[in-house]
C-alpha cells in the first residue's frame, strides 16, 4: 500500500525538501512539493513522531490557509488549516 502511494504522490521522490518547525523536538515535519507534467503541484506534508508516547505538536502552515489536508493511508480529511498554529497529536511513532 505504501508504495502505491508513493506512486501516486511523485513529490516523494522528486520534490523539494522543506523542513517546518515543530513545537515538540520529538516530532519532525516537513513538506514534500513538485509540480506535476500534467499541470498543479503535489504537496505532501510529511509528520513523523520519533517517541515511543503520543505526543502533540503545533505546525505553522499559515501559508495553506484554507486548505483540508488530507491522510493519504485513509483518505481523511482533516479541519481547514487556518490562520493560528496546526495542532496536531501523533501516537507513539506515529505518522502522518
Amino acid at each position: 500500500r505504501m508504495i502505491e502511494i508513493r506512486k501516486q504522490n511523485p513529490a516523494f521522490g522528486l520534490g523539494s525538501y522543506t523542513e517546518l518547525p515543530s513545537t515538540n523536538p520529538a516530532v519532525i515535519a516537513f513538506l514534500r512539493e513538485t509540480t506535476l507534467p500534467e499541470g498543479g503541484d503535489d504537496l505532501v506534508l510529511c509528520v513523523h513522531n520519533f517517541s515511543r508516547f503520543a505526543q502533540p505538536t503545533e505546525l505553522d502552515l499559515q501559508a495553506y490557509s484554507g486548505t483540508h489536508p488530507v491522510e493519504l493511508i485513509g483518505g481523511v480529511r482533516f479541519p481547514a488549516i487556518g490562520e493560528l498554529p496546526y495542532l496536531l497529536t501523533l501516537a507513539g511513532h506515529g505518522f502522518y
